[in-house]
């Protein structure tokens, strides 16, 4: 059990950054709508290009964005009709897009960048890009009901400023081009602010989330089943299967499978939620429960996987 408080103690930190939001907007009246902006057309596409560009590209590498894109798909097309079946009205919808994805960016990175090694964690982001592209895609669209078209859905994930940096920085790889050595501490800077700010934002929201009225337990434990349960569950299958049968992903890519498996549910499901007028408060409730069961959740999961 050392491990698991070693690993405790790791993360902890992390949601102290969650409290620091919380405070900075409660009682110094910051902006979330600007550090939100930050991260999403400065910092998010920077370290996207970054990882891109660093990540040495192979068939493994782009197997796994592909590879959770199309989880994310099965799981959301796949609870759709149980969740139907359960709720008679939107709630079905909103959870089956929440439950196909998780904080594989806000909290994610930072997770990777205390878990994995430098280049592993280039890896990861590069990865992160399929939870982005479901996000602003499918995941919208099935909260939308229909009010956003495949192609309206298209044109949205290509405005995202991250797809251009991916784009970019695969470019760049592909040509060779390496970032000047006098850019390298910079981009770990680049990191550290994100995973700080990142974990700010989250305490952020939390000042102005409207709970009240939301709490239904049969709406959060599904949520916190899907995300908690069942995506390790198949995460793991997989790596079974591939270790035994196919050996096409190595232990470090099985741990980078991991770790974007255990994350808590995003909590930028509640802010789609919000703007299309789907159960927001039921959203706020399942995400901040599933951020705080993190804390324990993610450090004894990774406890339990190394041993």
């Amino acid at each position: 059990m050392t491990l698991f408080f070693t690993l405790l103690g790791k993360i902890t930190p992390l949601y102290f950054s969650i409290v620091l939001g919380f405070f900075s907007t409660k009682f110094l009246d910051c902006n979330k709508e600007t550090v939100a902006k930050i991260l999403l057309y400065i910092l998010a596409p920077l370290i996207i290009f970054n990882a891109t560009l660093s990540v040495h590209i192979n068939s493994s590498v782009i197997f796994l964005p592909i590879f959770f894109f199309i989880l994310s798909l099965i799981i959301a097309f796949g609870t759709l009709p149980i969740f139907y079946q359960i709720f008679k009205d939107n709630s079905a919808n909103v959870l089956s897009f929440s439950v196909a994805t998780g904080n594989t960016g806000n909290l994610g990175i930072p997770i990777a960048i205390l878990f994995l090694e430098p280049k592993l964690v280039d890896v990861y982001i590069f990865t992160v890009l399929a939870s982005m592209l479901y996000q602003n895609s499918v995941g919208y669209y099935i909260t939308a009901k229909s009010a956003f078209t495949t192609k309206e859905s298209l044109k949205k994930v290509m405005k995202l400023p991250v797809i251009h940096a991916f784009i970019l920085g695969l470019i760049f790889n592909i040509l060779g081009f390496k970032m000047p050595e006098v850019f390298i501490p910079y981009t770990i800077y680049l990191k550290g602010t994100y995973a700080i700010l990142g974990m700010m934002l989250l305490g952020m929201g939390l000042e102005h989330m409207k709970t009240n009225g939301g709490f239904d337990k049969l709406f959060v434990s599904l949520a916190l089943f899907v995300k908690f349960i069942l995506w390790p569950l198949l995460v793991l299958a997989f790596i079974c299967a591939d270790k035994n049968y196919f050996h096409f992903l190595d232990q470090d890519l099985y741990l980078v499978m991991f770790i974007f498996s255990i994350v808590p549910l995003a909590a930028n499901t509640v802010t789609v939620a919000t703007l299309l007028n789907v159960k927001p408060e039921k959203m706020a409730v399942a995400v901040l429960i599933s951020t705080l069961i993190s804390l324990f959740y993610i450090p004894l999961m990774i406890f339990l996987y190394n041993n």
